[in-house]
């Protein structure tokens, strides 16, 4: 039985007496490359958005669509971004964590309550994690929506300063063309160096550098 993005959570944390309900999402979690990126969202309950879901499943024009609307119609919404030598130095779970308590710490508004993705956050407001959150409630969708679409538009901005990655196709994720680029070129100092693929293509760039042996040394 497949999941139905909805208010049904909304509606049930106003139902208990609480009214600016927060949802809150990252993207770039897998990534190889520059920051991960969160957003914090409340949503206005008199302003329905149609179309909200989990930002995967939704083509790029769209999104963007809907995160102009989201901006536009939203009690208010922020964005937060943790760079690569954080991750390098937290690890991304830590990292992705501190990027939504940034995001959260930014809204406007102050919320009463959190609606999450499958993550939790030490904050003393009351809050839910859902698995599939992005799915399932269109607060933590509308979240996934704008994260996914700032980190996207990163992505673009390095793309011109590190072409050779292709950053703006693979957003920095470990697609073949990306790893290639890996193997070929090295990391960028950009790259999250605690991540395998990047650690490993360094240690190989940086092996591939040395110079050989005279032959009487290796004698």
């Amino acid at each position: 039985m497949g999941r139905l993005c909805s208010t049904r959570y909304e509606r049930q944390a106003r139902q208990r007496g609480w009214m600016r309900i927060a949802g809150l999402d990252e993207a770039g979690r897998g990534a190889l490359f520059g920051p991960v990126v969160a957003a914090a969202v409340i949503l206005n309950p008199r302003r329905r958005i149609v179309g909200l879901d989990d930002s995967k499943k939704i083509a790029p024009a769209r999104r963007t669509e809907l995160a102009e609307r989201i901006r536009a119609h939203a009690l208010a919404w922020a964005v937060a971004e943790i760079d690569a030598a954080r991750i390098d130095a937290w690890n991304i779970y830590q990292a992705s964590r501190q990027a939504m308590r940034a995001a959260l710490e930014k809204l406007a508004i102050t919320p009463d309550y959190l609606l999450l993705d499958a993550m939790s956050l030490d904050v003393t407001l009351e809050q839910k994690p859902l698995v599939h959150g992005d799915a399932r409630s269109v607060s933590i969708a509308a979240a996934s929506i704008l994260a996914k679409t700032a980190r996207d538009a990163r992505m673009a901005e390095f793309d011109r300063e590190y072409p050779q990655y292709g950053l703006a196709h693979n957003k920095g994720y470990g697609t073949p063309d990306h790893l290639e680029a890996l193997r070929v070129h090295g990391p960028s100092p950009l790259h999250r160096f605690s991540f395998a693929p990047v650690r490993e293509s360094a240690c190989w760039a940086a092996s591939a550098t040395q110079s050989p042996l005279p032959l009487d040394a290796a004698s």
